[in-house]
């Protein structure tokens, strides 16, 4: 893997105009940063954008533009043996064909790696960062997001794989720490009460959503919920409360029938960064890639890039008022979800969401969706969306606990997709199609097939 870093590294030396082409999500927005720093520092003419998915529209593009390299960041796995007429380098993670093992190709899964877990799109264009220049370390701490906001932590409750010497590399430039903590979304920023409300993995009995539930919880724990005015978080309370209320949830948990390991999944490693200030959106990993998910997936990705590059003014103001937009999007989505009903097959279940949700956040509800109470977690989920040039995107999740029974997500979108003239790929947890509109019935039929051929085979 650090030969072909190196060998990326001397390809993007020795070019003078480069243009990066990156993912739409937290970890495209970090990859598509660190590659932009690493051309900055080197004095190259560069230029970025940020596409939704590689179709043979962006590729008829970007032969037209005629670039003297092309850098693809957290996507471009799936063309590494096409279009040898584009000059390119690609620092990917998703799984990819095992002939794609080009020299100007980075992914793990090229080197035997998960890059569902063990590193992310930025944490490949981080390593190739570092092998342009070993100053480049400071980069780390965007790599982390990218992992973070691609649930890289969610298997283990913590970073594990080569993301581990990434974690190593920030805490070595002072721009990254880690604690032991609990694992809930919004510890920073959210009031107490709505970090319970909206808890899951493991998810509260009784507790989670219902927000008079977790109040009356903790006035029973002696938890204070305001200091004046002002609602309390979770980084504002002392060592002994927060023991407190991770002995309780644990206690609930147990007495519910839950195992010693669910149980133990609310606390894990929790990534934090150093110079940021406590109590915002930037201190913690989870909720710096949720900013930055709110930029990019509303086609304003240049406010996450901005943010991403170190602005803490007009661009970080901007962010947070899309944050605004994301979060009350979230809300609608799921109860959107809800409403509709998942409909239940043999070896798996769905629901169609029209254009009630964006395509691009109804991977995001999907997963959300997959940790409430109403879903089954034996059979992987699949969320359906409109997309604003008539196709349907299609994203798929599945538990930890499918994948080990054999589950491939990725292959199965992709080749489910491949027989409608669709386009798809991921991950073999979470997972992504594009297909035409009209076509779903007959892509849940191929993809029951290919799932049912995994779990038999």
């Amino acid at each position: 893997m650090i030969q072909r870093a190196d060998e990326l590294a001397t390809i993007i030396r020795n070019a003078s105009e480069i243009h990066i082409v990156t993912h739409i999500d937290a970890d495209g927005i970090t990859a598509g940063a660190i590659a932009s720093v690493t051309l900055q520092r080197l004095e190259k003419k560069y230029s970025i954008e940020c596409i939704k998915q590689l179709d043979k529209t962006c590729i008829t593009k970007l032969l037209s533009e005629n670039h003297e390299l092309v850098w693809f960041t957290d996507i471009g796995s799936s063309i590494s043996t096409q279009y040898p007429e584009l000059k390119k380098i690609i620092t990917d993670h998703h799984e990819c064909p095992p002939d794609s093992d080009v020299s100007f190709h980075f992914n793990p899964h090229l080197f035997g790696r998960d890059g569902s877990y063990e590193l992310s799109g930025a944490g490949a264009t981080y390593l190739v960062s570092k092998a342009v220049n070993k100053n480049n370390k400071d980069l780390a701490g965007l790599a982390i997001i990218g992992a973070i906001g691609d649930l890289q932590d969610r298997r283990f409750c913590e970073l594990r794989g080569i993301n581990t010497q990434i974690v190593k590399d920030g805490k070595e430039s002072g721009v990254l720490q880690t604690i032991k903590d609990i694992r809930y979304f919004g510890k920073e920023t959210r009031s107490l009460a709505k970090l319970l409300q909206y808890a899951s993995d493991p998810l509260i009995p009784g507790i989670s959503g219902r927000e008079d539930a977790c109040v009356s919880f903790l006035q029973e724990l002696q938890i204070e919920l305001k200091y004046g005015d002002a609602w309390r978080t979770w980084v504002d309370l002392e060592k002994e409360e927060k023991r407190r209320i991770i002995s309780a949830i644990i206690q609930i948990l147990l007495s519910k029938g839950f195992g010693y390991q669910t149980a133990t999944r609310i606390l894990g490693k929790t990534y934090i960064f150093c110079k940021e200030k406590k109590g915002t959106e930037l201190h913690e990993a989870k909720e710096f890639a949720t900013l930055l998910n709110s930029t990019a997936r509303y086609g304003q990705y240049e406010v996450g890039l901005q943010v991403c590059l170190g602005d803490r003014g007009k661009w970080l103001k901007e962010a947070l008022n899309l944050l605004s937009g994301h979060r009350h999007n979230l809300v609608e989505g799921l109860q959107f979800a809800r409403e509709e009903k998942i409909q239940k097959r043999t070896y798996l279940q769905f629901f169609h969401a029209g254009d009630g949700i964006r395509d691009t956040i109804i991977g995001i509800v999907t997963n959300m969706m997959l940790h409430t109470e109403d879903v089954d977690k034996e059979l992987p989920l699949i969320g359906f969306a409109l997309t604003e040039n008539g196709d349907v995107k299609a994203s798929a999740r599945a538990t930890q606990s499918l994948v080990d029974k054999g589950l491939d997500l990725a292959m199965a979108l992709t080749r489910a997709a491949k027989e409608i003239n669709g386009i798809g790929g991921g991950h073999n947890i979470a997972a992504g199609a594009t297909i035409p509109k009209g076509k779903e019935e007959e892509f849940l039929q191929l993809l029951e097939r290919e799932i049912q051929r995994q779990f038999d085979s």
